[in-house]
């Protein structure tokens, strides 16, 4: 798979006004034309995000990716476990680009296939002959999304988390649950699963800090993994809302702390979050807890609603942000002259196994 080392793309690219990077990329993308598909994510800064042929959360723009035959080339404006899973999904005479190699995840980046594995040995040897099931989460590496699929579990996504945990525990005794510790225990709390039945596992820690007693009991054992975005949000923000704001209606992600999920009024998916604040009736007041550029659009696409974020402060998901103009632009003027830069490539026997758990995910 590719690494994640980043090339310098010049100062004609880094040093250039950003007014000028938009035209020469509105200029390539038309000169491209149906050559190439844009994709953005939601939390992507609007410069690069206005150029987006189709925008959605990870999952979705995969599969737009996919659907999307016609395309030779995949221009992925996210992050790199985004860019694997398009390249999983599309065809092989596709190339999946990601215009920074440098946009990774620091929550994927905390579970690794060989931390994951060794948590795996020591879990299966622990609780002896229980029925272990692997979930997880959409933001993983490509080899983690096999290894699960590999051992009969299932990706999920921050809208579907409950429905793949409840498959999962029907089918097994325990779920082990990867990377983000957070969304795993808001959905097992709102399964209705007995808090002294999950389980964190810490990186690095024998037994990940547990007893073999607490592991043996747990049917949920969570990796201590978490969004540097959502962590955030906190409790004391909720709290000082609603003594100035009663009228302030607060809507999080999943990714959040337990007890920011618990003050909310309502918690959901970033799908969910924009269906929720648009749907809503004009004069609404939200606090949104979820990365900026989403909130910032929110608020400007609906004037007539008060929208703002749940943080006093900008919270902005740093490596969302090395996918900027500078580097759109080179990836466009290299694929204008027939070249292919920052290709995604996922080896095909990990594809393979990866594949399985997303597939076996929209099956559920």
């Amino acid at each position: 798979m590719q690494d994640n080392e980043q090339i310098d793309i010049g100062t004609q690219y880094l040093d250039e006004e950003e007014s000028m990077l938009l035209d020469r990329i509105a200029a390539r993308k038309k000169e491209l034309g149906d050559k190439v598909l844009l994709l953005s994510h939601h939390y992507q800064q609007d410069s690069v995000f206005d150029f987006a042929d189709r925008v959605g959360d990870s999952l979705k723009l995969a599969k737009n990716a996919a659907q999307a035959q016609d395309r030779p080339y995949i221009v992925f404006c996210g992050v790199h476990f985004m860019a694997e899973s398009a390249d999983i999904l599309t065809s092989g005479n596709q190339a999946v680009i990601l215009p920074d190699l440098g946009a990774g995840c620091s929550m994927a980046d905390m579970a690794t296939s060989d931390g994951v594995s060794q948590a795996w040995a020591e879990l299966t040897e622990v609780t002896g002959s229980a029925r272990i099931i692997p979930m997880t989460y959409v933001n993983s590496s490509a080899r983690l999304k096999a290894f699960v699929g590999h051992r009969g579990g299932s990706v999920c996504t921050s809208s579907n988390a409950e429905r793949v945990l409840t498959w999962a525990l029907e089918k097994g005794d325990k779920v082990f649950f990867f990377p983000d510790e957070h969304l795993g225990r808001n959905s097992a709390h709102a399964l209705g699963i007995d808090p002294d039945e999950v389980a964190l596992w810490v990186r690095d820690e024998p037994l990940g800090g547990n007893s073999p007693e607490q592991l043996k009991k747990a049917k949920v054992i969570l990796w201590d993994g978490y969004c540097t975005v959502h962590m955030q949000f906190s409790e004391e923000q909720i709290n000082t809302l609603r003594r100035e704001e009663p009228e302030t209606k607060i809507i999080v992600h999943p990714e959040c702390r337990r007890e920011v999920v618990m003050g909310a009024d309502q918690y959901g998916s970033t799908e969910m979050i924009i269906q929720a604040v648009s749907n809503s009736p004009a004069g609404s007041s939200w606090a949104v807890g979820t990365e900026i550029n989403l909130v910032k659009r929110l608020a400007k696409q609906h004037p007539d609603k008060k929208i703002r974020s749940l943080s006093p402060v900008d919270c902005k998901c740093s490596t969302m942000y090395r996918v900027n103009p500078a580097h759109l632009l080179w990836v466009l003027d290299n694929l204008a002259a027939g070249k292919v830069v920052n290709q995604i490539t996922v080896e095909k026997e990990i594809a393979a196994l990866a594949k399985i758990s997303l597939d076996r995910m929209l099956e559920i």
